[in-house]
């Protein structure tokens, strides 16, 4: 990889900043100083420093977000803020994308990225990755409704869903209940509650599978995942599956 590439992507300025900092002496390649901004490095076995700090390689970011109510599952929008918008300077360098969608009143787990592959695989029909939710209901959720939902129901269009897991927390003029769904249909929470009659008046996603949100994550912050929940996202998504 070139190096002004390399410095650029890690945040380390624009090309123009980056050359000027090459040209100034401060970086240096294995010990020796490098002023040319075409030269290329090994990420793998190069060390790179700038002022005496190495420079850590890093091809991908992976983030949990616990999205607020008031921001769109987008990368770049003309009217509203988007849940890139928020990310740290450091963090829009690798100009990573939220995984999916969530409408933009809904809150909770958000999966942000720019592993292209992953993303893909995560949102993939073939996976059947359940998505959990957490839903206040205007109407009473029945045990009749837990039926048609395991068989799936059919929506606005026409379409009929695959089979959901409907839990009811609390029943009654407003009702409280856990879903989890393995589509992710626009709006299709609240058209299957549409489409038993019922409107959903807060939503909020609370897993991906078995990843689970960061309850000690406020609206609007974020953090990378851990090792742990890495390997759970990469076994789910092998392509062997």
């Amino acid at each position: 990889m070139r190096i002004d590439k390399l410095l650029a992507n890690m945040g380390y300025g624009t090309r123009k900043e980056v050359k000027n900092l090459l040209k100034s002496g401060s970086v240096r390649v294995n010990g020796e100083a490098e002023k040319s901004p075409k030269t290329h490095v090994d990420t793998e076995a190069d060390l790179v420093t700038v002022h005496g700090e190495t420079v850590e390689y890093r091809k991908y970011i992976y983030l949990m977000l616990n999205k607020p109510g008031d921001l769109l599952s987008a990368t770049e929008d003309a009217h509203d803020m988007t849940v890139i918008d928020i990310l740290q300077p450091e963090d829009k360098v690798f100009n990573p994308f939220p995984v999916g969608r969530l409408d933009k009143d809904t809150e909770g787990l958000l999966l942000i990225t720019n592993d292209g592959q992953l993303a893909h695989r995560l949102t993939s029909p073939k996976k059947d990755v359940g998505k959990t939710y957490f839903a206040d209901i205007e109407g009473e959720v029945t045990k009749e409704d837990i039926s048609k939902f395991s068989y799936g129901v059919t929506l606005d269009d026409g379409y009929v869903t695959k089979p959901a897991d409907l839990e009811i927390l609390n029943a009654g003029e407003q009702s409280e209940i856990v879903l989890t769904i393995t589509e992710g249909k626009f709006h299709q929470v609240k058209r299957m509650f549409e489409a038993v009659g019922k409107e959903v008046t807060y939503l909020k996603r609370l897993s991906i599978g078995e990843l689970e949100l960061d309850d000690s994550l406020e609206l609007g912050e974020y953090r990378e995942l851990n090792d742990e929940e890495m390997a759970y996202l990469f076994d789910i998504t092998k392509l062997d599956q």
